[in-house]
């Protein structure tokens, strides 16, 4: 038999001792009313607006194109008749539209991941050195001061408009690594999955509610109380993150000293006694790693193009209103939600309990949620304008993706807890390119906005979803690696 923490028997060892709870090391602390809880919940509210920030502009720019050039522009015989008899607006709306081409478009929707990529790997770096807090109370804060300033960015111009969302793309750079740094030092091993669930349901709640509110109000009132809304909500946030988050558990002034301990000694083992020293060496060259990039670079040119374009495949391709086209847009994403929330809680029941080796966890999790995504998003295209089927297979798409949230997504912290934020932000960096080079390409491909068209972008997207679940499937690593920890204990490889 190998010594204990060794590359294979000893790391099974590791798991059962954890599981089987050593009440003289690791005393569980109840999760009800925890400041790990706490956590949790506050972080789904930052996400939610994270994300609500990032997709209203997707219904609002329904809502900001001159209708009359667009009909005139985009006309195309195999674009399915209008679905029902929409109500008609009993007011005049005084909100600008704009006669903005296909091209045009494309570079507005991809523009806030030109700043979103810029801030990844330095807001992995910047939490660590400076803590995870501020860095993303700020960030946030920035992006929803220029989310309200968008309708005065349209009236200057698209140049003004993309600029305002490059900047909004930095302030939000920053929140996933500050996020993942954060719950380095909060989340106990065998509780990884569920906590950063509900962290990333925050995300697909953003999307599930912006997408539908953004329709009624911009039926109701105008586009630009999208913008006003929303940052509204981000403002509010902004005030609960500054009285109750904090970076660690030992800084904390209301945490038990139960959960503190609890929390603390769980992690003794996995973060590195050297927090000043970065193995970026043995950072670049991990496969773990590049299986993580790859994973993620793959499932986020299916995410962000229907995040960015699906509201504009409702209205322009099955002939949805901008009152309908919220709430069905939002519909793949309330699968999503759901189907996270469900997977995290079954990947810790067979991690902690069933005694699965995280490894096989995180790649069967990862296989379900972007191959399943890949065959639905692809059906999707063949369903013509048989409108049910077409929003129940986009539906399935996105609840198949919403699996990985237990799989790739949340590997960086089973391979380098003490350098999570750093890892996501790298893999993250790499993730935003479908972000920024996915809506031109889509809306180039889409200058007709046929369903065959159409077709052709959910084949490259189901494709590349493909090709990285191959790759993370042959290269990925659930232990802790050696580079990363001093005396590399792991929890279950």
């Amino acid at each position: 038999m190998k010594p204990y923490g060794s590359d294979t028997e000893g790391e099974e060892q590791e798991t059962p001792l954890l599981r089987r709870g050593n009440k003289d090391k690791v005393q569980r602390a109840p999760a009800c009313c925890s400041s790990r809880y706490t956590l949790a919940l506050l972080s789904f509210y930052g996400f939610f607006v994270v994300y609500s920030l990032r997709v209203n502009l997707s219904v609002a720019m329904v809502g900001m194109l001159n209708n009359t050039h667009q009909a005139s522009t985009n006309h195309s015989g195999s674009v399915c008749p209008a679905a029902g008899s929409p109500a008609e607006r009993k007011y005049n709306s005084t909100a600008h539209v704009y006669n903005w081409d296909s091209e045009t478009q494309g570079w507005i929707l991809g523009s806030f991941f030109y700043g979103y990529i810029l801030t990844q790997i330095p807001g992995g770096y910047l939490a660590g050195r400076f803590g995870p807090k501020w860095l993303m109370g700020f960030g946030i804060l920035g992006t929803v001061v220029f989310t309200l300033l968008t309708p005065v960015a349209a009236d200057l111009g698209a140049c003004y408009l993309i600029a305002v969302r490059v900047l909004e793309g930095i302030g939000e750079g920053v929140t996933f690594p500050a996020m993942y740094t954060m719950w380095a030092a909060w989340a106990p091993p065998l509780e990884r999955s569920r906590l950063l669930t509900v962290t990333y349901i925050g995300a697909q709640m953003g999307t599930v509610i912006a997408l539908p509110l953004s329709g009624e109000i911009c039926f109701y009132l105008d586009w630009t109380y999208i913008f006003y809304i929303f940052g509204a909500f981000g403002l509010l946030w902004f005030v609960f993150w500054a009285f109750l988050a904090f970076d660690s558990p030992n800084t904390h002034p209301r945490i038990s000293e139960r959960e503190r301990l609890y929390i603390t000694r769980s992690l003794e083992n996995e973060l590195s006694t050297s927090a000043g020293h970065i193995p970026w060496r043995a950072i670049v060259t991990s496969s773990a790693l590049w299986a993580i990039i790859v994973a993620h670079f793959s499932y986020n040119w299916t995410f962000y193009t229907l995040l960015t374009l699906l509201p504009t495949y409702m209205n322009n391709v099955l002939g949805f209103s901008i009152q309908q086209n919220g709430l069905l847009s939002a519909l793949p994403y309330i699968g999503c939600a759901v189907s996270a929330i469900v997977s995290g809680q079954i990947a810790d029941y067979l991690r902690e309990t069933c005694l699965y080796r995280t490894v096989t966890v995180r790649k069967s999790f990862s296989i379900i949620g972007m191959i399943g995504p890949a065959v639905f998003l692809v059906a999707a295209g063949f369903t013509g304008c048989n409108y049910t089927l077409a929003v129940t297979f986009l539906t399935l798409s996105c609840a198949f993706g919403g699996v990985s949230a237990s799989g790739f997504n949340i590997n960086h912290l089973d391979i380098a807890p003490s350098y999570a934020g750093i890892l996501l932000g790298i893999t993250n960096t790499f993730a935003t390119i479908p972000g920024m080079v996915g809506p031109v390409i889509a809306r180039a491909l889409t200058t007709n906005n046929t369903i065959e068209e159409w077709q052709t972008v959910f084949y490259i997207a189901a494709s590349i979803n493909l090709f990285g679940a191959i790759v993370y499937t042959m290269l990925g690593r659930g232990n802790v690696q050696p580079w990363a920890v001093h005396t590399a204990y792991s929890h279950g490889d």
